[in-house]
């Protein structure tokens, strides 16, 4: 894989990677997340199953565009008091839009992580003819008082921000000791190295992930047009989330008309590698599924 770069409108320019031939296959990841935390084990399982998969830094992080202006602090986001240059989903949702365009995609599966799971949401209820499939996982509506952050991990997302390679991996270990799943041994290891080429990639990521945050913030509460997504809709979360709590999950589920949720037991808010393939196999049987309806459709 190499990285390329789409200049997808609006002063922004994403870059990602592209692995396999096949059915189109987006992976939007989460808040502060560059395009390697869809890891390369998970990509190729994806890939050998006959996809076409794309994986990309959002706005923010990683190399693609950074917007620059200072991010709210926790009191501004109380307050919601915005920059006027904050962004929200919807605006992250043009930039998906933007890469569909630069591949050549008329329609694509759409399968988002967290935040990456918003963007999806945003896309299949405005875009509806450019969305395949999609499948949101440990993600939320933004409905009050559901899928919210436990107090503890509030406090650790607003500590104080690394200022050294070192001191970011290491804040890492801690975020995913913390958030991660409790029912998969903890691949220090891995973290580390997932985190070290983050930090490669975009020193001081803080800023960033603090204007992917108040795009969040800023969008609200979107269950009214979530309920409008048409898309066959695939909704996975772990039973152990301390990021986004499993209530999250549920009310996706039950906001989006014939929508599957499947609970993982052990599964907290990462993706342990003992769960690629489960992973992997249920995204495929639910595009598959899809692509079969497509098939046999009359007049296709």
């Amino acid at each position: 894989m190499t990285e390329q770069s789409a200049d997808v409108g609006r002063g922004i320019t994403l870059t990602y990677e592209r692995q396999g031939q096949g059915v189109p296959l987006l992976l939007i990841a989460g808040l502060g997340q560059q395009k390697h935390e869809w890891h390369d084990g998970l990509v190729a399982l994806l890939a050998d199953r006959g996809y076409d998969v794309v994986r990309f830094d959002n706005r923010d992080v990683g190399t693609s565009t950074h917007l620059g202006f200072r991010p709210p602090g926790p009191l501004d986001m109380l307050r919601k008091r915005w920059d006027p240059r904050q962004y929200d989903l919807g605006d992250m949702a043009l930039d998906t839009l933007g890469l569909l365009d630069t591949l050549g995609w008329q329609r694509a599966h759409l399968v988002g992580m967290s935040m990456g799971g918003m963007i999806g949401q945003t896309v299949a209820a405005r875009y509806p003819d450019r969305v395949s499939s999609l499948s949101s996982i440990f993600s939320t509506t933004g409905a009050a008082r559901v899928g919210r952050p436990a107090l503890s991990t509030w406090a650790r997302m607003f500590g104080k921000p690394a200022r050294t390679r070192a001191e970011h991996t290491d804040a890492a270990v801690l975020m995913y000791r913390h958030i991660g799943s409790a029912g998969y041994p903890l691949d220090e290891a891995r973290i580390r190295a997932t985190a070290g080429t983050t930090w490669d990639r975009d020193p001081r990521p803080a800023a960033g992930v603090g204007r992917q945050l108040a795009g969040i913030m800023k969008s609200g509460d979107r269950t009214h047009e979530v309920a409008t997504i048409t898309a066959s809709t695939l909704v996975l979360h772990g039973d152990r989330d301390r990021m986004v709590n499993p209530t999250g999950g549920k009310v996706t589920a039950a906001a989006i008309a014939g929508a599957r949720l499947h609970t993982l037991p052990g599964m907290g808010h990462d993706l342990p590698e003992p769960l690629w393939p489960t992973l992997a196999d249920l995204i495929d049987t639910h595009v598959t599924t899809v692509e079969s309806r497509s098939t046999d459709a009359p007049n296709h």
